[in-house]
C-alpha cells in the first residue's frame, strides 16, 4: 500500500511539472528537447533563451534605418524666427516667410559651426558657388545651425564671409524640430547635444522643390554643386 501511495505521488508531481512547463513554454522548439522516453522530455531553458535572443538580434541587425523628416518635397515650410548679426554688429531676426516669399531660396543646414566638415567643405562650397547659384535665379542662400547667434557671428568672421551666404541661428532648434530634422548627438564625447541633420533644400515661394537630406552628419548630396545640378 505504501509503495502504491508513493508511486501515485510521484506520478502526480510529474504531471504537475509537465503542466507547468507547458504553460511557460506552450510550443517549445523540438531542437531544445532531450527525449528520454516516448512520453517525456527534459527542457533546456538556457539553450532555448539563447536561441531566441540570437533570433531577435538577427532581425534587428538586418533592419536598415530609413532617412526621414517631417518635411518633404511639395510641402510649404512652417513659419519660424531665426536670428543673426548684421554687418553693423546689430542683432536682427528674420522669418522663414521673409526669406522665401515670392522667390527662389536655398537653405542648407549644418550640425555645428566650427566643426570640420561644415567649416572646410559644406559652407565654403556655397560661398564659392554663390554667384553661379544666383545667376540661376536664387535670391537668398542661407545656412542654418542650432547654435546661438554669437557663435554664428564668430564663425562668419573666422571664415571671412561677406554677403554671399546668410548665417542664421536656430538657437533653440525650434525650426529644426518643426521640420523633423533634429539630430541627437548627446552621446558624443564633444557634448554637441541635439543639433540639425545636414541637408540642403531648394524653395520656391516657401515650397520645397528639392530636399537632399543626409544621414546624420554625412556629406554626400547636400553640397552647392548638388543644388546647381538641380536648378
Amino acid at each position: 500500500m505504501a509503495a502504491a501511495t508513493a508511486s501515485f505521488a510521484f506520478s502526480s508531481a510529474t504531471n504537475r511539472h509537465r503542466t507547468s512547463s507547458s504553460l511557460l513554454h506552450p510550443n517549445p522548439n523540438p531542437k531544445h528537447l532531450s527525449l528520454t522516453s516516448s512520453s517525456s522530455y527534459s527542457f533546456h531553458p538556457i539553450t532555448f533563451l539563447r536561441s531566441q535572443l540570437s533570433h531577435h538580434h538577427s532581425i534587428k541587425s538586418s533592419t536598415t534605418p530609413k532617412i526621414t523628416a517631417t518635411i518633404s518635397v511639395g510641402d510649404k515650410l512652417p513659419e519660424a524666427t531665426l536670428s543673426y548679426f548684421d554687418s553693423d554688429g546689430e542683432l536682427q531676426t528674420t522669418t522663414i516667410s521673409e526669406l522665401t516669399k515670392s522667390k527662389k531660396t536655398i537653405l542648407f543646414a549644418v550640425p555645428g559651426a566650427f566643426t570640420p566638415t561644415c567649416s572646410q567643405k559644406h559652407l565654403p562650397g556655397f560661398v564659392e558657388k554663390s554667384g553661379d547659384l544666383k545667376a540661376k535665379g536664387v535670391s537668398t542662400i542661407a545656412c542654418i545651425s542650432v547654435n546661438d547667434a554669437f557663435v554664428m557671428k564668430a564663425w562668419k568672421a573666422d571664415r571671412k564671409i561677406g554677403d554671399e551666404v546668410l548665417l542664421l541661428s536656430d538657437g533653440n532648434g525650434d525650426f529644426t524640430k518643426a521640420i523633423g530634422c533634429e539630430l541627437d548627438l548627446s552621446d558624443n564625447a564633444i557634448g554637441l547635444g541635439v543639433r540639425s541633420r545636414r541637408y540642403a533644400m531648394l524653395l520656391e515661394d516657401g515650397v520645397v522643390k528639392v530636399l537632399n537630406l543626409e544621414e546624420g552628419g554625412a556629406f554626400t548630396s547636400s553640397g552647392a554643386q548638388d543644388m546647381l545640378d538641380a536648378l
